[in-house]
């Protein structure tokens, strides 16, 4: 499995991390440009025009890219990056994955609450578990990951509140289909641009993580 927690699928283009040197499919990668006053700038969305530069979903990488000044050697021109680039990087893409959930819950495809979501797991409704990172770890083990489907807790109460309208949410789910997949993509970026407080990423009951 490449670093970012992504597995190889032949359906996923895959680019080359300027890091590992490895081959891996786009989703587990983090696309760059240079903009035109030589700034590099993160394309989380892979619209922006330019040559697109890639390096892997994982802290230690986008470090390591900087550090050694790789994005510099590949574009071959000076540039710059920005202070706390990969802190701009992770609520870049928590903003993305709150602004995925936050559609898909006005789509009816995403409910939050303990009981909601233990129904749409128990009605094989849900496919993916979402669980704030720092909920109760005894109340989150009381949910089992729906069968085949997948869990992510590096979210905090307060971001998937956001994402649902209310203050804080421990608990939320996402229906088959629609745009759990875009969420899983992004929320498996998230996951390996994040550092948890404590480095563990616990949750539920039989959990398949992203």
């Amino acid at each position: 499995m490449p670093r970012g927690g992504h597995k190889n699928t032949k359906d996923d283009g895959e680019r080359r991390c300027i890091v590992t040197r490895d081959s891996e499919p786009r989703t587990g990668l983090i696309r760059f440009v240079i903009g035109p006053d030589g700034q590099v700038v993160p394309d989380l969305a892979e619209k922006l025009p330019g040559r697109g530069i890639w390096v892997s979903a994982d802290r230690g990488a986008l470090d390591e890219a900087i550090k050694k000044k790789l994005f510099a050697k590949v574009a071959r021109a000076d540039v710059s990056v920005a202070d706390g680039f990969v802190d701009l990087i992770e609520n870049g893409l928590t903003q993305r994955v709150v602004h995925l959930i936050a559609l898909a819950r006005k789509a009816g495809e995403a409910v939050c609450g303990f009981e909601k979501v233990k129904g749409w797991i128990a009605e094989e409704r849900a496919i993916v578990l979402m669980q704030a990172s720092d909920g109760s770890e005894r109340g989150k083990g009381k949910l089992r990951t729906p069968e085949g489907g997948r869990w992510f807790g590096h979210l905090t109460s307060a971001e998937l509140g956001l994402a649902f309208g209310r203050e804080t949410v421990i608990h939320g789910a996402l229906a088959r289909g629609g745009l759990s997949t875009k969420v899983v993509d992004d929320a498996a970026r998230l996951m390996g641009v994040r550092e948890i407080s404590g480095g563990e990423r616990s949750a539920g009951k039989g959990k398949t993580t992203i």
